[in-house]
């Protein structure tokens, strides 16, 4: 007979993402950037350029790596309130929330320290929506899907 005690499998689930946070590092760098040239390459139709002209920043490569943390604290969040939220829909309501949170904090941050070096690939200064033109509120929708979207690239798969 096999003990298990409590939390034992949150834990297991806790190092085994530890231990992979570089390989998820790399897949959410590289679907950052994949998703970055996606969005941007629409932009180039709403201004009627047709070339979809995606464009991106080496920068932003270590950025959107951040995004191998987002489950991590997900799970710690989860575990914090209380366990798993009861249902799919308020697993992704409360982890969409938190993720969107987090990337908004951490573009801020990024780019209020990339900008002091003169080198911050973006400016959301033209934006309505824009604070201090380093994070665009209207963006928070993309942040909340992107988040549970890293999410899923660093969830563990059956075998």
């Amino acid at each position: 007979m096999k003990m298990v005690f409590p939390g034992h499998t949150k834990t297991m689930e806790a190092m085994r993402k530890i231990k992979n946070i570089p390989a998820d590092f790399v897949k959410c760098g590289i679907a950052g950037w994949c998703l970055e040239v996606i969005f941007t390459s629409v932009e180039s139709i709403m201004a009627h350029d047709w070339r979809l002209m995606g464009r991106t920043s080496l920068l932003m490569f270590p950025i959107y790596g951040c995004g191998a943390l987002l489950s991590l604290i997900g799970m710690g969040v989860d575990q914090w309130i209380g366990g798993r939220p009861p249902n799919l829909r308020d697993k992704m309501i409360r982890h969409g929330m938190l993720y969107m949170v987090l990337i908004f904090a951490a573009e801020y941050i990024s780019g209020a320290w990339l900008r002091s070096r003169g080198i911050c690939p973006w400016d959301y200064s033209q934006s309505q929506a824009n604070v201090n033109g380093l994070i665009r509120l209207d963006f928070a929708p993309l942040w909340f899907a992107t988040g549970l979207l890293f999410e899923q690239i660093t969830k563990k798969r059956s075998k």
